[in-house]
């Protein structure tokens, strides 16, 4: 299976609603790897890794987030795959 990958952005009430937990808990479902993490200007950044398949399925999950969540923008864009192998919430200072 081939793999691809994407990093991303995305904006709206995405911080304090559980989205880098629950990003990782249906990254974990769909056999994606790579992370999450909040950005210091509100943002959540991720870099997936899997199937042309599961990346897709992840990208529209990710415009949804959990319950709280209010995604109003994404930005994702193809990059070269890192060899990740699980996923992982990053901590950051924001």
């Amino acid at each position: 299976m081939a793999k691809s990958a994407r990093h991303g952005l995305i904006s709206g009430r995405v911080q304090g609603v559980y989205y880098r937990e629950s990003t990782r808990q249906e990254a974990q479902r769909l056999g994606v790897t790579g992370w999450v993490r909040n950005l210091a200007d509100g943002r959540v950044e991720c870099h997936l890794e899997g199937s042309v398949e599961a990346l897709a399925q992840m990208e529209l999950w990710l415009w949804q987030g959990p319950a709280a969540a209010e995604v109003t923008g994404m930005e994702l864009e193809e990059v070269a795959c890192a060899g990740l192998t699980d996923f992982q919430v990053r901590r950051t200072d924001a």
